[in-house]
Parts: structure tokens; C-alpha cells; sequence
């Protein structure tokens, strides 16, 4: 009896493993390689042409949101580091920070912007794609104060997110991959089960982060929409990052369910479900939430994200043997 116990824990402990391992080659590490380059290539971008109406430093833009969003819901580790999330992507801005950290930078032209250092401790409300949003779609921002100081400015967030991005992908490749692949005693992570539970608890946070604030926050209520609450609707990108990070949870979905055929066609079917939903609404920054038609295509997308989250808790959770926890969102 005991025999079989011990075999049963060791099978346990090798399949978590490989699940582990399937997560941090295929979904992890690629993804913030990727955060990297396209941040480098925004950086790049504001350095060749930092006009703020020009189509090269916007596109840049878009790729690099779209990388975002797709490790957006890794919310721990290399990504909480040293408050780098917040600094590369501050979002929700529930008190309307942003347009004013910038607005002071702009008026007084503060020397930040020539010395990365001084940058990486201005108020992280006026760093990252956030902001950057701001100067690039925003008329009152991208026309405030002086032109050659916007440009710079533009120039020291891009570089400045691409350092954090840079940093985030290094931090993955250069100690937490290793860390999780390694757990133990007295280690972060005890054993696999632990690990798992952390990309289990990712994987709710994605969810949880696009049905109550992706989609949540524009919905408001039936009386009182808020359209102007959607992520990153001044740049049109609004439904576009709900695909992105439904797609990459997607994928974390099914890599975590990678033991069970049957468990994994179900939740591929519902998130493809889900997608599909979401290709059929023709509102890239989810305004329609304001007029009783679009609000139903709206509210539908976000029905198929909780049945999603409901699938993932009663049915992935037992499977894994994990349960998600507390996340960074709980309490927001």
C-alpha cells in the first residue's frame, strides 16, 4: 500500500513537471521574448520618428499593447518585480492620473526625459504604454506645451518600456524559470503541485481580469454605461486586447489541461466559442455598450468569458487538484 502510495506521488509529481515545463517553453518564455522585442521595436520606432499623427510609431504602438496583453494575466514573479506591471502598463487609472502626471511633465519639461535613471522613478501614472497611449491619440495631450519636449518624452517612455520589458523576459530566462522548474523545501515554490497552482491562479486572473475589467468597467450598468472606462479606447484597441489575452489564456488553458483529451476540447470549445463571439462584433473600442443592441453583443462576449471562468474552476481545478487562491485582482 504504501508502495503504491509513493508511485502514485511520484507519477503525480512527473506529470505536473512536464506540465510545468510545457508551460514555461511554449507559453511563458516566448511570450515575454516577444514583450521584448516588440517593446524594442517600439523604442526603436519613437527614435526614428516620434511624430505623434504618424502611422510607424503607432503600428509599433499596437504590436507592442498586443504583446502586453498577451502576459498580462502572469502577474507574479519577474512581472511584479520591482512594481514593473504597473510601470510598463497602469491600467485601471480610476482617478485619471495619467493625463495629469503627463500634463506636468510636459508644462514644466521635466529633465527626466534625458536620463533614464531620473525617468524609472517619475510616477509610474506617466510611464508605460498608458501613457504613451495618451501622447499618441490623446489631441489635448499630443498637443500640449512644446513639441520637442513631447518627442522626447515619447522617446524616454518607449525606452523606458522596452527596459522593463527587457528586464521582465532576463528575470524569466535568468533565475524564475529555473526557480519553478526546482521546487522544494525552503524554495518559493514548495513542490509541482505549487507550481501549478501559480499558472492555475495566472489563468484566473487573465479571466477574472477580462470579463470584470476588460469588459466590466465599459459595461457599467444597463442606466449608466461607461464606454470612456474601456482599455485603451483613445487608440482603438480595445476589443482587439480582449482577443489577444483571451487567445493566450486559451492557450495556458490547454497546456495546463494537457492530461485530459476530453477536458481539453471542452475548454478549446469554449474558448473558440468565446472568440467567435467576439469576431462578431464590429466595435473596436466597445462604445456600443451605451445603445441597447450593441450592449447585448457586449454582454454576451462577456457571458462566454464567465461560463469560461466557471468551466476552469469546477472542472480544471479538481483535475489539477489546485484551487486559484488569492490574486493580485481580489479587493480592486
Amino acid at each position: 500500500m504504501i508502495r503504491m502510495l509513493l508511485l502514485s506521488l511520484f507519477l503525480a509529481g512527473m506529470a505536473g513537471a512536464d506540465t510545468r515545463d510545457s508551460i514555461l517553453d511554449a507559453h511563458v518564455l516566448p511570450r515575454f521574448d516577444r514583450l521584448e522585442a516588440r517593446t524594442q521595436a517600439l523604442s526603436a520606432m519613437a527614435d526614428a520618428d516620434c511624430g505623434t499623427a504618424s502611422a510607424p510609431p503607432r503600428g509599433a504602438f499596437t504590436d507592442a499593447v498586443k504583446a502586453w496583453a498577451a502576459v498580462s494575466h502572469l502577474r507574479f514573479g519577474p512581472t511584479e518585480a520591482e512594481n514593473r506591471s504597473f510601470a510598463l502598463a497602469f491600467w485601471p487609472d480610476n482617478r485619471g492620473l495619467t493625463p495629469k502626471a503627463l500634463t506636468w511633465l510636459i508644462l514644466a519639461q521635466d529633465q527626466a526625459v534625458s536620463d533614464s535613471t531620473a525617468f524609472a522613478e517619475v510616477s509610474v501614472a506617466a510611464r508605460g504604454l498608458y501613457a504613451l497611449e495618451h501622447l499618441l491619440f490623446d489631441d489635448r495631450i499630443a498637443t500640449a506645451g512644446n513639441a520637442e519636449y513631447r518627442c522626447a518624452l515619447i522617446r524616454a517612455i518607449a525606452a523606458d518600456g522596452a527596459r522593463l520589458a527587457g528586464d521582465m523576459a532576463a528575470d524569466w530566462h535568468d533565475h524564475y524559470a529555473a526557480l519553478m522548474r526546482s521546487p522544494g523545501p525552503g524554495g518559493t515554490y514548495q513542490s509541482e503541485a505549487e507550481v501549478i497552482q501559480e499558472f492555475f491562479k495566472a489563468l484566473g486572473t487573465g479571466l477574472q481580469m477580462t470579463a470584470e475589467l476588460r469588459l466590466g468597467r465599459p459595461l457599467g450598468t444597463y442606466d449608466k454605461p461607461r464606454p470612456l472606462r474601456a482599455e485603451m479606447w483613445r487608440s482603438g484597441l480595445s476589443l482587439d486586447l480582449i482577443r489577444a489575452s483571451l487567445r493566450s489564456q486559451r492557450e495556458l488553458a490547454l497546456l495546463l489541461a494537457k492530461d485530459d483529451a476530453d477536458l481539453q476540447m471542452e475548454l478549446a470549445a469554449k474558448f473558440d466559442l468565446a472568440l467567435e463571439t467576439a469576431s462578431r462584433i464590429d466595435d473596436p473600442t466597445l462604445a456600443g455598450v451605451a445603445s441597447p443592441s450593441g450592449r447585448v453583443r457586449i454582454e454576451a462576449l462577456q457571458q462566454r468569458v464567465n461560463e469560461i471562468r466557471e468551466a476552469v474552476a469546477k472542472d480544471l481545478g479538481p483535475k489539477l487538484g489546485v484551487s486559484a487562491g488569492f490574486n493580485s485582482l481580489d479587493g480592486d
